[in-house]
């Protein structure tokens, strides 16, 4: 499952960069045989999330790692567009797909 959804969104990524015209995939290309452009690291980590508490702390993790120094990204966690944050925190649904873990 995490193959197709790194898969999918990969392609989904390129074609808006390539619709748009974003100079930011060459940032991306690779010398391989198999694949012009790699966003994704090789062997991404799967953990699972066998405990509400190991699950809370991934979110947060998710949520406030945008923050960081080192990654600059935003202030806030609620001023990043790609998180999740503003769903949880407050109820703002803009991705449509998302659902509460709480059900």
């Amino acid at each position: 499952m995490q193959q197709g959804f790194l898969k999918y969104a990969a392609q989904q990524m390129k074609f808006r960069m390539i619709d748009t015209g974003d100079e930011r995939l060459e940032d991306y290309k690779v010398k391989a045989s198999d694949r012009e452009y790699q966003l994704w690291e090789g062997n991404s980590l799967s953990i699972d999330l066998w405990s509400r508490p190991v699950f809370i702390q991934k979110l947060e993790y998710m949520h406030k790692n945008q923050i960081q120094a080192h990654w600059n990204l935003c202030r806030f966690p609620e001023e990043y567009k790609y998180s999740s944050f503003r769903f949880y925190q407050f109820g703002d649904n803009n991705f449509k797909f998302l659902s509460h873990y709480e059900g």
